[in-house]
C-alpha cells in the first residue's frame, strides 16, 4: 500500500496559515451557559488547534497547522497529538500517524485507550492488521493501560481480516496477559469459528462461556442460530430459540429474521409467517426488516399481490414502510414487465415521504427499458440526476441505444452529454448499434455520427 510521505514532527510549516495570537500564547476560555437547575457549569477549554483541524481538507494542510501552531509558542498538549492523529488515520496516512505516535512516546505523555482502539479499527478497515497487533503491543510505552476493551478490538480485527488463527493465539493468552474475557470476547471468537465454517469449535467456546459464568447474550445466540439456518439446520435453530426463552434471553427482531429467512430459503413460507405472531406473543414487535425478508421471498416466487397485502399489514400496525420495503417491491414488479405499477409505487413512496435511492431510480430506469418505454425512461434519469444519483454505466447505455432505436436522437446525445460529465465510458455494443442506426436507409450517417462524437470528445 503507498502512503503519503511522512514529515518530521519538528520541522517547520511549509506555509503560514492565519493564527489569532494571545498575549500569554494559550488559547481562550469561553464560558458555557449556566443551568437554571445546577449551581454553575465547569468551565471548558477551548482549543483553537482541535475546531480548525478538523476544518482542514488533507493531511498536508493538517501536519502544516500543527506545525504552525508550534512555531508560535503553542504547546500541544494530548488532544491536540489526538485530533491530529484521527485526521491522520481518517485519511489512511499511517506512516505519519506512526511518526506522530513516535513522538508522543519520546515526550512520556499520558494517552487515552480511546485513541489506539479507534486505530485498531482504521488498520482492521485498512487491511493491515499487523500494524494494529504491533501497537496494542506497543500502549503500555505510551502510559496507557490497555484495558479488555483494547483486547476485543484488536481480537474482532483479526477475524475481520481473516487472521483467526493469530486471534486464536491471542485469545488463549488472555489470562496470561491479564484480561478476563467477557461476552464481547466469547462472541468473537464464536464469529471466527463460525466464519471458518467449525460449528464443533464454536459450541466448545460456547460450553466454555458457560463454564467461565460469563452469560452469554442474544447476540451470542443470534450468531449460532444465523449459521444453522444458513445451513438449513432449522431444527436446531427453533431449539436454541427455545433455550433463549427458557433462559430469559430474549430473542429481539434480527434473531426472529435469521429464523424467517432460513424458513424461507427452505420454501416454509407459512411457518415463516407464523413466526410474526410468536414474536408478538414472546413481547417483540415485528419490524420492518421482519416484513421485508416476508416480502422478498413473496416477489422472488412471482407472488405480487401477497406481497402488496404485507405493506398494508405494515401500515395497519403503524409501521411506516422506508425505501428497502419499497424496493422489493418495485424490483419484482419491474422484472415482471409491470412498471406501471411499479411507477405507481414510486409515487406512493415519494407522496408518504419517503425518499428513492439510486437502487430505487436504476430499477426503474432498467425496468422501463426491458420494455422500451426509453421516453418515461429519460423522464426518470431525468429525477434520479436531479436528486444526485448516477445510474450505472450499463443503464447510460441501454438507454441511448432505447433512445435512438425509438428515434429520439436530441434524448440519446442529452444522456450521451450526461455521461461525458460523470466520464462513464460508453461500451462497444453501444456503439456498434449507433454505428448500425446511422447507416441504416434515409439516415443521416456522418451527420448524427458527428454529433456523436463530437458529444464524447468535450
Amino acid at each position: 500500500m503507498n502512503f503519503q510521505r511522512a514529515k518530521s514532527i519538528n520541522r517547520k510549516p511549509a506555509r503560514a496559515i492565519p493564527f489569532l495570537r494571545h498575549g500569554n500564547n494559550k488559547p481562550p476560555l469561553r464560558k458555557q451557559p449556566q443551568t437554571q437547575h445546577h449551581n454553575t457549569s465547569k468551565l471548558r477549554i477551548r482549543i483553537p488547534f482541535i475546531t480548525e483541524i478538523k476544518e482542514t481538507q488533507n493531511t498536508e494542510q493538517a501536519l502544516s497547522l500543527f506545525h504552525h501552531y508550534k512555531q508560535q509558542g503553542f504547546r500541544h498538549c494530548y488532544p491536540s497529538y489526538a485530533a491530529l492523529i484521527y485526521k491522520l488515520a481518517r485519511s489512511t496516512n499511517f506512516q505519519a500517524v506512526e511518526t506522530v505516535l513516535d513522538h508522543i512516546q519520546q515526550t512520556g505523555m499520558h494517552c487515552k485507550e480511546t485513541i489506539f482502539i479507534a486505530l485498531f479499527q482504521h488498520y482492521g478497515k485498512s487491511l493491515l492488521p499487523e500494524n494494529a497487533v504491533q501497537l496494542f503491543h506497543r500502549m503500555p510505552h505510551f502510559n496507557c493501560v490497555r484495558t479488555l476493551q483494547s483486547l476485543n478490538t484488536l481480537l474482532n480485527v483479526l477475524v475481520d481480516n481473516d487472521r483467526f488463527g493469530e486471534a486464536n493465539d491471542v485469545f488463549k493468552r488472555c489470562y496470561e496477559m491479564g484480561f478476563r474475557p467477557n461476552t464481547v470476547t466469547f462472541n468473537i471468537m464464536i464469529k471466527g469459528w463460525l466464519g471458518k465454517d467449525q460449528w464443533e469449535k464454536a459450541c466448545e467456546v460456547f460450553d466454555e462461556m458457560l463454564q467461565k459464568r460469563v452469560q452469554p447474550s442474544v447476540v451470542t445466540y443470534n450468531s449460532l442460530i444465523g449459521f444453522l439456518c444458513r445451513k438449513g439446520d432449522l431444527d436446531k435453530a427453533m431449539a436454541l430459540l427455545e433455550d433463549m426463552n427458557r433462559k430469559k434471553k430474549y430473542a429481539n427482531e434480527v434473531t426472529y429474521t435469521l429464523l424467517m429467512e432460513g424458513l424461507c430459503s427452505l420454501q416454509k413460507y407459512e411457518e415463516a409467517k407464523k413466526l410474526l405472531f410468536d414474536m408478538a406473543y414472546r413481547g417483540c414487535k415485528p419490524k420492518l426488516i421482519n416484513f421485508s425478508v416476508l416480502m422478498n421471498d413473496l416477489g422472488k416466487r412471482g407472488k405480487i399481490e401477497e406481497a402488496k397485502s404485507l405493506l398494508y399489514e405494515m401500515k395497519k400496525r403503524r409501521l411506516k414502510p422506508d425505501v428497502v420495503t419499497y424496493n422489493i417491491l418495485i424490483n419484482y414488479l419491474c422484472k415482471e414487465g409491470k412498471t406501471e405499477e411499479a411507477y405507481k409505487v414510486l409515487l406512493e413512496m415519494q407522496i408518504s415521504g419517503c425518499e428513492p435511492n439510486a437502487a430505487t431510480y436504476r430499477m426503474m430506469v432498467d425496468g422501463l427499458c426491458r420494455i422500451g418505454n426509453f421516453e418515461v425512461g429519460l423522464n426518470i434519469l431525468n429525477a434520479m440526476l436531479a436528486s444526485g444519483h448516477c445510474p450505472r454505466s450499463e443503464t447510460f447505455n441501454h438507454l441511448v441505444v432505447g433512445l435512438l432505436n425509438s428515434g429520439n436522437i436530441s434524448g440519446a446525445c442529452f444522456v450521451l452529454e450526461e455521461m461525458e460529465k460523470r466520464k462513464v465510458a460508453f461500451d462497444m455494443e453501444g456503439w456498434g448499434s449507433i454505428v448500425k442506426y446511422a447507416c441504416s436507409e434515409e439516415k443521416d450517417a456522418i451527420g448524427l455520427l458527428d454529433k456523436l462524437t463530437s458529444i464524447r470528445q468535450m
